[in-house]
């Protein structure tokens, strides 16, 4: 193994994409002590990306467009740093294509669900994403489910039904329906973009979730440009998009793309 490839992001094999042309694990059989606790805790950063939309005071396409600049950017630097950096070749481009897009929409869908159904319930329902990914995983890719999981799988499905009020006597008016579609919507997408991440086992996860947001800030870019004259920046929209540029997609991306 070379120095490049001892750096912090390819030091442990246990995690996907961590080495360079080592097959990614099974989504169905991580193993704890490699994804487990990454993916806890880039799940606990999302589960507060929604008060960062909401206090930013912006626009859910220049709040996206500006988590691509500034994730990019700080992903960027690490690669950077820790000389992760390799070409990609045409195939590899056109899954970073895919996977960029679909990240970007998840990101759109979700937070347009924040105005249709306010932030907990929009978020409780994004949260069926790992559940989606298994399915889609065993439906693309062949992997077998984790049949043994499955009984908390369910039960953490029907937690989320519970915790979404749609079953409530008043669940039709409390919860938005238009919203939580929304948000089923960018947990389907979200699936999508984790499973391109598995094609590209050569490439770091850092520069893979640099690309996509590079793919995010040029796709958005014209929708932004329309939308120029309806943004008031203060001090607080400032802060708010920084700390979600930075922390909630650079740093939350790196842990949840090597889980």
């Amino acid at each position: 193994m070379n120095k490049d490839q001892s750096m912090t992001l390819n030091a442990s094999s246990s995690s996907p994409g961590a080495v360079p042309e080592v097959p990614h694990p099974s989504l169905a059989t991580a193993t704890p002590g490699g994804g487990t606790w990454r993916m806890v805790l880039a799940m606990a950063l999302s589960g507060t990306i929604g008060l960062l939309v909401v206090e930013s005071g912006l626009p859910a396409l220049w709040v996206v467009w500006l988590r691509c600049i500034l994730g990019g950017l700080g992903l960027a630097a690490w690669v950077a740093v820790s000389r992760q950096w390799r070409t990609p070749t045409r195939s590899e481009l056109r899954w970073l294509l895919l996977g960029g897009l679909a990240l970007i929409v998840n990101w759109l869908c979700l937070f347009r669900a924040y105005h249709y159904s306010g932030i907990a319930i929009a978020t409780v329902v994004y949260h069926v994403q790992p559940f989606l990914l298994l399915l889609l995983a065993a439906l693309l890719q062949g992997e077998a489910l984790p049949l043994r999981r499955m009984p908390w799988l369910l039960l953490a499905l029907v937690g989320v039904v519970l915790s979404s009020g749609l079953l409530g006597a008043d669940g039709a008016h409390q919860a938005s329906w238009q919203g939580i579609g929304l948000a089923l919507l960018a947990a389907s997408l979200y699936a999508v973009a984790t499973l391109t991440t598995q094609r590209l086992k050569r490439i770091a996860p850092a520069q893979i979730a640099m690309l996509q947001m590079g793919v995010g800030a040029l796709a958005l870019l014209p929708f932004v440009w329309e939308l120029r004259a309806d943004v008031v920046f203060s001090p607080k929209a400032w802060a708010a998009v920084l700390v979600l540029g930075l922390v909630h997609t650079a740093w939350m991306y790196t842990l949840m793309y090597t889980a």
